[in-house]
């Protein structure tokens, strides 16, 4: 694997610093509002030196506009120059493998070198749309048999009597496109990443010697044994000789601390209604302020709001540097939570303000 997809330290940072993003649609924001607030954030993380910018993938959240990574990423390419972009994650069990190599051998081929192939194995939605995505397969699939056969269509390795092999069934773009004279034309494949928020993916990680990203956004209290996992156990490999881990934490950041517990909180009132089984969506803070709690609703909304980093761009650094020092992170990843795309901006500037990145990496 080419080093050039670990980060680079910028400013004041411990290690690098990147963004993973739900292109989020608050109460009275239309999906097209969400998705131009992306792609500002999207340039401002390029311009602002940070590592990478993922997005996830979500389907039947009213409050979440990244149904599609492939696609919002196509768009991304066209908006920044350096940063890395990639999915943080597509999910494997919702799609046919040749389906994401295909998607992302085509993101490859639009910016070489700058394209990052995130793995799940959860749903990202509720198991009755995980259903109607899956044709009714949920809890049939072999997630490591899927991750196999996609790193097969990727490598274009399959071997020796597989029927795909014989039958001649490979993705395009792929390694084996486009041959003359018996010669494939030069392929570089999107380094790929293993995602949980469990010991699961950590030990997959480790086995086969992949760069494993944690989501401590959904279960820090899951991440320092996770990641212990993946290291104790990690065996090098052709991709990767030694671990590296990127952990993912919730954050917002405003210039006044009040406001981004406000944000913090509507984002918190989500998921809420999430974890009680209704739709997701962030209410306005007023609208969070003002709603009338039961102890249950009030003890779930406490859990959420607790793993969320709030206050201003230095009490957030402050709060990253405290679980740095537990978790030993390669790279931090930052997913700025809260109901408005201009709040969401504003917090990934006062952070990257908070570590002295530079104003202009494209200088």
């Amino acid at each position: 694997m080419s080093t050039s997809i670990f980060g680079t330290r910028r400013g004041n940072a411990p290690v690098p610093l990147s963004i993973l993003d739900f292109a989020m649609a608050g109460r009275g924001v239309p999906a097209s509002e969400a998705l131009a607030g992306s792609i500002a954030l999207a340039r401002l993380v390029d311009r602002r030196g940070f590592t990478r910018y993922w997005v996830a993938e979500h389907h039947a959240m009213p409050g979440v506009t990244t149904s599609s990574p492939a696609m919002l990423l196509a768009r991304l390419v066209g908006e920044t120059r350096n940063i890395r972009l990639g999915a943080g994650g597509m999910m494997l069990p919702n799609f046919p493998p040749l389906v994401v190599a295909e998607q992302f051998g085509l993101l490859a081929s639009f910016a070489p070198g700058r394209i990052d192939l995130g793995i799940g194995r959860a749903p990202g939605t509720d198991m009755r749309t995980a259903a109607a995505l899956r044709r009714g397969q949920v809890g049939a699939e072999d997630f490591p048999a899927q991750f196999e056969e996609l790193l097969h269509f990727l490598e274009g390795d399959f071997p020796d009597g597989h029927p795909f092999r014989e039958d001649e069934v490979y993705a395009v773009p792929g390694p084996i496109q486009d041959i003359e004279n018996g010669i494939p034309r030069s392929f570089e494949r999107p380094p790929v990443w293993l995602l949980g928020s469990s010991d699961y993916s950590a030990r997959l990680a480790a086995r086969l010697g992949f760069p494993f990203a944690f989501a401590a956004h959904l279960a820090d209290q899951n991440v320092v044994a996770a990641l212990d996992v993946y290291r104790r156990n990690f065996k090098p490999s052709a991709v990767l000789e030694r671990p590296y881990v990127i952990a993912s934490f919730g954050g917002m950041a405003a210039d006044d601390e009040q406001e981004a517990r406000r944000q913090a909180w509507a984002y918190s009132h989500a998921m809420m209604r999430m974890t009680t089984r209704r739709s997701f969506v962030v209410p306005t803070p007023e609208e969070a302020e003002t709603y009338d709690y039961s102890e249950m609703e009030k003890h779930v909304m406490e859990m959420w709001n607790a793993k969320i980093m709030s206050g201003t761009g230095e009490q957030v650094a402050d709060k990253l540097a405290t679980w740095q020092q537990r978790v030993h992170a390669d790279e931090l990843m930052i997913l700025n939570l809260g109901h408005s795309q201009k709040a969401i901006y504003r917090s990934a500037e006062l952070i990257a303000d908070a570590y002295a990145m530079p104003e202009n990496i494209l200088a």
